[in-house]
């Protein structure tokens, strides 16, 4: 066997890190322009110059971002064209079931930074009432909180390589220098649209609270981990406590607002659940506190508490 080069670097040995239907979900999800896709996708927008013309993205990010999406099933190529041949880009079924989840995005972000003049927080549904999208139980309809208490071990439970690093760094362009004339939902973009910050953010919700849990968990860089708490403290989604003195360690726990983010969370798990479980089963099993079942959710409208589908909803004035 040849003698090993100078010039030869072993690979970084694969750290694992457990399994979480979330974070499955969020290796997909977790990055603003693919948020800003899906959520025109929703809107019926189906063409690239579309896209282009609604998000202001580059044509070479756009076109990364849609093979993305069919790489990974949620969106699929149909031919509307001939000659010359054009093609459009509609949600897969794995796509459209991400709906519940666009909800409980703009559920939170109605909640704490309504505009009204942003069409997307003035949804009316099929009762004739404009609405905010409630989270609630299956079983028993209550609403579901982020108290409903720690999940206990499903049959998918393990451990998986974390997740890969991406080749381009976190995006510093103001979500204000794009979507021009556009609204879409800018908070939550900025708390949700980058992969590691909506790591950090389920990961706190299993109860995680310091930084070396946080980075044995997600497998992280320290540099990363610690930019991303410190985004999310100058967000509001944390607060830092103090815990211990000479020397001082602190302690990130969710503020309300950042517990408000809990249906969100639950619905990345439901979707990862569903599509991304590889034939084992959810590594983790949630149970509802005040009925004691198994915690399957639905969306329903705040006024007439029906559950609400795609079709049930227009934007205001359509």
């Amino acid at each position: 066997m040849a003698d090993p080069q100078p010039n030869d670097v072993p690979p970084a040995p694969t750290q694992l890190v457990q399994a979480n239907s979330a974070t499955r979900a969020l290796n997909i999800l977790g990055d603003r322009w693919t948020l800003m896709i899906l959520y025109l996708a929703f809107q019926r927008v189906r063409r690239f110059d579309e896209f282009q013309g609604r998000i202001g993205l580059a044509r070479s990010l756009l076109i990364d971002r849609l093979r993305r999406l069919q790489t990974a099933g949620l969106l699929e190529k149909v031919r509307y064209q001939e000659r010359p041949v054009r093609e459009e880009y509609h949600l897969s079924p794995m796509g459209l079931d991400l709906y519940s989840l666009a909800l409980m995005i703009i559920r939170w972000e109605k909640r704490w930074f309504y505009d009204p003049a942003n069409p997307a927080h003035r949804l009316v549904h099929s009762c004739g009432h404009e609405f905010t999208p409630e989270f609630r139980c299956r079983c028993c309809g209550e609403i579901g909180a982020a108290d409903d208490g720690p999940g206990q071990v499903g049959p998918g439970v393990g451990v998986e390589p974390s997740p890969p690093p991406r080749a381009q760094r976190r995006s510093i362009v103001p979500v204000d220098s794009l979507n021009q004339g556009n609204p879409m939902l800018d908070r939550a973009f900025q708390v949700l649209g980058d992969r590691w910050t909506s790591h950090v953010i389920a990961s706190a919700f299993l109860g995680r609270r310091r930084f070396n849990d946080f980075q044995q968990a997600l497998g992280v860089a320290p540099n990363i981990l610690a930019d991303r708490l410190s985004r999310l403290v100058d967000l509001g989604v944390l607060r830092k406590e103090l815990y211990q003195q000479r020397p001082d360690r602190w302690e990130y726990r969710l503020t309300d607002e950042g517990r408000d983010l809990y249906p969100l969370i639950a619905e990345l798990n439901r979707w990862g659940d569903r599509w991304l479980d590889g034939g084992k089963g959810p590594p983790l099993i949630t149970h509802h506190r005040p009925c004691g079942h198994v915690l399957e959710g639905k969306v329903t409208c705040d006024h007439c508490h029906a559950e609400v589908a795609a079709q049930d909803v227009t934007p205001p004035g359509a």
